[in-house]
Parts: structure tokens; C-alpha cells; sequence
């Protein structure tokens, strides 16, 4: 049971650094949304399908540990989970408290990573919004004024003028 454990601490600790790397790659990301640098996105982004990757990987290597250590302890895998190990481990108040570190530092660092990954929506968002703007403005700028522009039927046409912008003959 201690080797398990040790593999079970050691796999969660390596989570955790793995979910830190993806933190200061929100970070990175940030930095490349408010900057507009489109090709830094695309490099953090592959950078983050890596991470995603390893922490899959980890994942699954957890999950195979925890089965190991629920057939070990008599209970069912199903139900197994890391505070609930902990509260089967009265008689190893060692283990036990290694175990309650790693799951706070877990913890704290997912709150970390969402609140990470939230501002990058919202300056996404915002982004995204600014685009349209642009879009919508160079439009209205090519349109023609809306005033004395309407065909037979009294509907405006909403003329697009020339590349050039100006309607007047030189």
C-alpha cells in the first residue's frame, strides 16, 4: 500500500505542476490576446494541447492507481476518490496528511487556472467584439449617406460608393 501511495502522491504532484505550466501559459496567452499577436496564440496554443496531453496521460495513470489502491482497501473503484481516501486513511496519519497537501494544492491551483482561463474569455470576448466594430465601421464607411437614396418603391438602397470614398467627378 506505501508504494501505491508514493505512485498516487507522485502522479498528483506531477498534475499539479502540469496545471501550474498551464497557468503561466494563460498568462503567456493574455499578453498575446491584449497585444494582438495572433502568431504567439497559435504557438501557446499548440504548447497547451502538450499539456492537455500529459495531464491525460496522468490522468489515466491516476484512475489505475486509485482502482489498485480500492481493491487493496476492499471498496469499490466507482466510488473511490482522493478526499475519500483520505478519510480511509485514520491509521496512516502520514500518509494521509501528504495526501491532504497535494489535493489543497490541487485545489488552489484549479481555482488559479480558472480564474485564469475566465479573463482570457472575457478579453477574447472583447476582442472579438472590437473585430466586428472595425468590420461594422469600415462598412458604414463605404456606404453611402442615407439620406435621398431610395429607388422607385421608397426603400433605401444603401449604396456602396467607390474604393476611393468620395462620390464627386474630378
Amino acid at each position: 500500500m506505501a508504494s501505491l501511495m508514493d505512485n498516487l502522491i507522485g502522479v498528483l504532484e506531477e498534475e499539479n505542476t502540469q496545471y501550474q505550466a498551464l497557468i503561466d501559459l494563460g498568462n503567456e496567452k493574455r499578453t498575446a490576446i491584449v497585444g494582438g499577436d495572433v502568431a504567439s496564440l497559435e504557438k501557446i496554443t499548440d504548447k497547451e494541447q502538450d499539456v492537455a496531453s500529459l495531464l491525460r496521460n496522468l490522468d489515466i495513470k491516476r484512475d489505475a492507481i486509485l482502482k489498485d489502491m480500492a481493491d487493496v482497501l476492499g471498496k469499490n473503484f466507482e466510488e473511490m476518490t482522493i478526499t475519500k481516501l483520505i478519510g480511509y486513511l485514520d491509521k496512516q496519519p502520514n500518509e494521509q496528511e501528504r495526501l491532504s497537501e497535494i489535493r489543497t494544492k490541487i485545489l488552489v491551483t484549479g481555482k488559479e487556472m480558472q480564474d485564469c482561463n475566465l479573463r482570457n474569455e472575457k478579453l477574447l470576448q472583447q476582442a472579438l467584439e472590437m473585430v466586428e466594430f472595425d468590420l461594422t465601421l469600415f462598412k458604414s464607411m463605404r456606404q453611402a449617406p442615407e439620406t435621398a437614396n431610395y429607388n422607385k418603391q421608397a426603400y433605401n438602397t444603401g449604396d456602396i460608393l467607390p474604393n476611393s470614398g468620395f462620390d464627386a467627378k474630378q
